[in-house]
This record gives structure tokens, sequence and C-alpha cells, in this order.
């Protein structure tokens, strides 16, 4: 039985054989820079690619100052190095000593741009076609992979902001030459629904290679004839792809994407809870306001009210009243005290009380008073009228 190694002992076999190659120790190799790095230390980390393979790369910060200037993703470059084996990672790498850009850019690259300019040439790019995105969706749908982390992100973003909002995931895959076919059923099955407000499709960063999927141009065609507005948020801020340019939105991230299709709910409770404040204020303000125009209408009612004028009229009559009331009674009293005056005068011209003092009165038998005594002649019948009665007499002769 062979003996057992630990991992150490076999990774420094791995590196003694490595080293031992001749050929390995002196490589050139053509591919494209992909997932750069040029670290604070100096270091040139990065990945050389083709169709079909990856290799890891450093470049020593004393190798890296001989470059021109850093390459650029997606450019195609020939570099000489060594072919080392990096214990820690497990990972074999090459170490580049020299690198020199080859004609052209990558095939990649290349396909990138082309696709671009097609694309942009009969207007799926154009600013005129993007369409707004709704401002309080019912239903989100999310094409994404059902175990990757944008769907966590994007769930916790969105939850946290708008949670009445329903999410609809439309699992895809995301990566690999199967994942172009795979999202764009992904989003036939989100058009055959009528209750989708807005799609997201969501991806976490990766290298060119990783999110080559959302280059596709069948996916980027079939993006551009979605019913409801498309969002992308795939990889980071510097990555774009062919779906971003063609997307009504782009977000660099998937939590910027649900950021962006969901209205923040808190904050949306703090403006609805300040317009209810100045609704109310404004309410209140203007029965302040419609109370102080009552008081004063009430008041010029009162004023040129005829209820006003009866009685201040009242008043007046009641005044006269009492005025004539008054001058009635005066008058009155100056009445009675003048029929008093006159009583006493008539009492005092009464005959009878003349009578009562002795007098009397002669009358003919035609009732005249006999004032004089030629009004009378011998025989002549006379009334003689004293205070308890009267009785007659005949004229006698004078003697």
């Amino acid at each position: 039985m062979a003996d057992v190694l630990t991992v150490s002992q076999l990774a420094d076999h791995l590196t003694v054989v490595l080293r031992a190659d001749e050929l390995l120790a002196d490589v050139t190799v053509v591919g494209e820079i992909s997932n750069s790095l040029l670290a604070s230390s100096g270091h040139f980390y990065f990945s050389l690619k083709d169709a079909n393979a990856t290799l890891s790369c450093v470049m020593w910060r004393s190798a890296a100052r001989t470059l021109f200037q850093t390459p650029q993703e997606g450019q195609r470059v020939v570099v000489h190095a060594r072919v080392d084996f990096y214990a820690p990672r497990g990972q074999i790498q090459l170490i580049v000593d020299a690198m020199r850009r080859e004609a052209g850019i990558g095939d990649l690259y290349l396909e990138f741009e082309q696709t671009k300019a097609r694309l942009q040439a009969e207007g799926l790019f154009d600013a005129a076609r993007k369409r707004r995105l709704p401002v309080f969706p019912r239903r989100i749908g999310l094409v994404t992979s059902p175990v990757g982390a944008a769907l966590r992100d994007f769930l916790r973003i969105a939850g946290g902001r708008w949670p009445i909002a329903d999410v609809l995931l439309a699992p895809s895959l995301v990566q690999g030459d199967q994942a172009p076919a795979s999202l764009q059923a992904a989003l036939y099955a989100l058009y055959a629904r009528q209750d989708v407000d807005v799609i997201v499709l969501a991806r976490g960063g990766g290298s060119i290679e990783d999110l080559w999927a959302f280059n596709d141009e069948g996916l980027a065609r079939l993006i551009a004839q979605s019913p409801v507005p498309v969002v992308t948020g795939i990889g980071h801020e510097t990555d774009f792809t062919i779906a971003d340019f063609v997307a009504d939105q782009r977000q660099p991230t998937p939590s910027a994407a649900a950021a962006a299709v969901t209205p923040d709910g808190d904050a949306l409770r703090q403006s609805l809870d300040a317009v209810a404040d100045q609704i109310t204020a404004r309410m209140r303000g203007g029965l302040d306001r419609r109370r102080q125009q009552m008081q004063q209408a009430e008041a010029l009612l009162l004023r040129f009210s005829p209820r006003f004028r009866i009685d201040r009229q009242r008043q007046t009559a009641a005044e006269m009243e009492r005025r004539l009331t008054w001058a009635w009674s005066g008058q009155q009293r100056r009445r009675r005290q003048d029929v008093q005056t006159l009583h006493q005068r008539l009492a005092a011209l009464n005959p009878g009380a003349v009578l009562a003092r002795g007098y009397a009165i002669v009358q003919s038998d035609a009732g005249h008073v006999i004032q004089s005594v030629d009004q009378v002649q011998t025989g002549d019948p006379l009334t003689v009228r004293v205070a308890d009665g009267a009785f007659p007499v005949l004229v006698r002769p004078r003697s």
C-alpha cells in the first residue's frame, strides 16, 4: 500500500515536478487578458484565456514595471513565463516575466464589439425606446439562479423596501454554454403572464467568461421584445454586457436592481405622514379662517339684520311709550288738578251752595230767574227755590 501523504507533501512534490520540467520553465503563451488587477504592491494579477481554457497568471512588480501600459480586459497578449504551483490555493499559475501585445483585440472582445455595434445600429440601444419603471409594482419577475447570492441579495433589498410586492422567480442558468437558452426560456415564461409589472435579470460578479451568456445576441433581441420594462443587475459596477445596453435600465448589481424597481416604503410612509400633517394643518387653518369669516358675517348680519333694527325701534318705541306715559300721567295730573280747581270754583258758584247759605231763587212759571222787581206784576205766580226745596208764591201788591 502506498504511503499516505499530507496535502503539503503532495503540494511540494507537484512543485518539484513542475519546476524540474524544462519545457514548463520556459513557455510562451498567447491568450486574452481577463480579471486583471494591478495591486497596490505593484504586482499584476490576471488570467490568460482562450475559448476553452483559463490560466491564472502573476507578474511580479519588477517585471510589471517593464509594461508600457496596463493591459485592458479582452486584450490579446503574448507572455513569456514559467509554470509554477501555488500551494496555498492548490493552483497552477504562470509566473510572467515579459508581455507584449498581439496585433488586434481578443476574439471574445471582438465578438462583443461586433454584436454591440450591430444592435446599436438597429436602434435597440436608443434612449427613446427605454420605458419608465412602474412606481408601485405589484409583481416583479426575477430571472436568476435559484441558488446564487444574487437571489438572496435581491429578496433582502426588495423585501425591506417594498414588502407588499410579490417576487416571481423564473429560475435560470446564468453561466455556461446552456445559459443563453435557459435565460431566454425564463423570459418567455414571464412574458406569457399578464400580472408581471417589471422584469429583472440578475447575476453576481464574475469574469468576462462568467458573464458571457448575457452578451448573447438572441437574448438581447428577446429583452427588446419584452412587454414590460426590463432592468439588469449583472456583475459589478465596472461590468457591462449587451443585455445592459438593451434593457430599459441598467443597474450595477442585483441589490441596486432591487432598489431601482421598488419604492422605499419607509420614505414613502414618512412622506405620506408629512402630507397628512400638511393637509391637517391646512384644514385646521381653513376651518379657523372660515370660523373667523362666519363670526365677521354674523356680526355684519347682526348689524344689518331687520331684527337688530326692530330691536332698536322696539327700544325707541318703548322709550317713546315711557315718555308718553309719563307725559300722559303728568297731563292727567294737571287735568285732575284743573278739574279739582274748576270743581272748587263750580262748587263756589253752585246755586245750591248759595241757597244753603240762606239765599233763595225766584223763578217765573216759565223758569226765568227773577232778578228785578220790574220783572213781575201783582198776582204773578212765582216759584221760590230754597236749599231744601221750592214753594209757590203770588206777587202781592206793594203796601
